[in-house]
């Protein structure tokens, strides 16, 4: 599995790193988390407001940072 998170750099951006590493962790998922800011790179998944989760190349979420639960639903579905 890889997880993009894609974002400038704000707050929000950070947290949903963070939250997302520790899902993975959580949910002992074998998965490769990259951090996107290239705003170019951004743009071309089609997303206007970040931050952004991509899994396997499929915008999972975008414009804010999801519950914990959520988050774990979402990685364990896809």
């Amino acid at each position: 599995m890889i997880i993009k998170v894609l974002g400038p750099g704000c707050t929000n951006c950070k947290n949903l790193e963070r939250v997302t590493r520790a899902a993975v962790a959580t949910l002992g998922l074998d998965a490769t988390i990259e951090k996107v800011d290239d705003v170019a790179e951004i743009a071309g998944y089609g997303v206007m407001s970040t931050p952004a989760l991509v899994v396997d190349e499929q915008v999972v979420v975008y414009g804010r940072v999801p519950k914990v639960a959520e988050l774990r639903a979402l990685l364990t579905t896809s």
